[in-house]
């Protein structure tokens, strides 16, 4: 799928979410990225064969910010 050189990951790739974003859908929470993978705003994502990627994101909650 991917046409950007060098070649974006893979969908297979553990760096897959590095590809390029072909559609970007924030009021939605999802972004489509080149190499086939949507991916959530909740960090996690569906590969194009199906599998699905639980959220990975940090919850260590000294690394949160918080507005004042």
């Amino acid at each position: 799928m991917c046409q950007h050189q060098p070649p974006c990951p893979t969908a297979e790739s553990a760096d897959r979410e590095a590809a390029h974003p072909v559609a970007h859908f924030p009021e939605q929470g999802w972004s489509l990225l080149c190499n086939g993978v949507l991916l959530f705003e909740d960090t996690g994502e569906l590969l194009p064969d199906g599998k699905i990627i639980d959220p990975h994101r940090p919850l260590d909650s000294r690394n949160i910010a918080t507005a004042a």
